[in-house]
């Protein structure tokens, strides 16, 4: 299987190669390294790895955490294989020639582009995260993006692999950023700056594995992904007539 594998290390000559080094020794092929951060002599860095699925990833955080200085992030399944920046060019490019399935494209194509588990497009309305009403079912048969005051978020689209019902986070006010769920669901979150329109990616722990949170860079990456696809679709957003998939509800915490 394809597992992602985040680690902080030393900033020195020679800690990148000790981690490839136990990676190799504890059976896990590299195939992708990715530097997310290098700050205050600290690095973060992204593995992924094939990894032979009868081997207990025991094995591998083990030998992880024996090396002076590293500390595992997360271990989570990614989907297929590794992809860098340059398809992001390729993804816009595919939003721009079928704008009429733009929404879906960008939605379905994101879990793959960052290692996430589902993602999906939401019409959030302003004051959601001010309320405390218990969880509830949103209709979305007939999705609006002027939602009145008081009104439940409304899920436009979802990836194939999000579950239902959708609890999704209260990501108002509506800006870029990271954020954990109650039940521990990492997420990211970014607005295309219409009528309360934002994308939600998520990532969940799985048999034991746990899932790293969204790292600054890639929060970046998801907005400026959003940026661009809002200028490429314009209106049509404001008309998001797309088939709901899921319903949300909301999450108190």
């Amino acid at each position: 299987m394809l597992l992602r594998v985040r680690v902080t290390l030393p900033d020195r000559p020679g800690a990148l190669g000790q981690v490839a080094r136990t990676l190799g020794v504890a059976g896990a092929d590299i195939v992708q390294v990715v530097v997310l951060e290098r700050l205050g002599g600290r690095a973060v860095d992204d593995f992924t790895v094939v990894w032979p699925g009868a081997s207990r990833v025991e094995r591998l955080l083990a030998g992880l955490a024996a090396i002076p200085g590293v500390q595992v992030d997360g271990v989570w399944r990614a989907i297929g294989a590794p992809v860098s920046g340059g398809h992001d060019a390729e993804l816009l490019a595919q939003v721009a020639a079928n704008p009429a399935d733009g929404l879906a494209t960008l939605v379905d194509a994101v879990p793959g582009l960052l290692a996430a588990d589902w993602a999906a497009a939401a019409i959030v309305p302003a004051d959601w995260a001010a309320r405390t009403a218990a969880p509830r079912p949103v209709p979305v048969d007939e999705p609006s993006l002027r939602l009145p005051t008081g009104s439940e978020p409304t899920v436009t689209y979802a990836s194939w692999r999000a579950p239902s019902p959708l609890l999704l986070p209260e990501v108002t006010p509506l800006r870029a950023r990271p954020m954990t769920g109650s039940d521990g669901t990492r997420y990211a979150v970014a607005p295309f700056g219409r009528a309360g329109l934002v994308l939600v990616i998520a990532r969940s722990d799985d048999d034991d594995l746990p899932a790293a949170a969204f790292h600054i860079t890639e929060v970046d990456r998801i907005a400026q992904l959003v940026r661009a696809a809002a200028v490429i679709l314009g209106d049509r957003l404001d008309r998001a007539g797309v088939p709901s998939v899921a319903t949300a509800v909301t999450d108190p915490s």
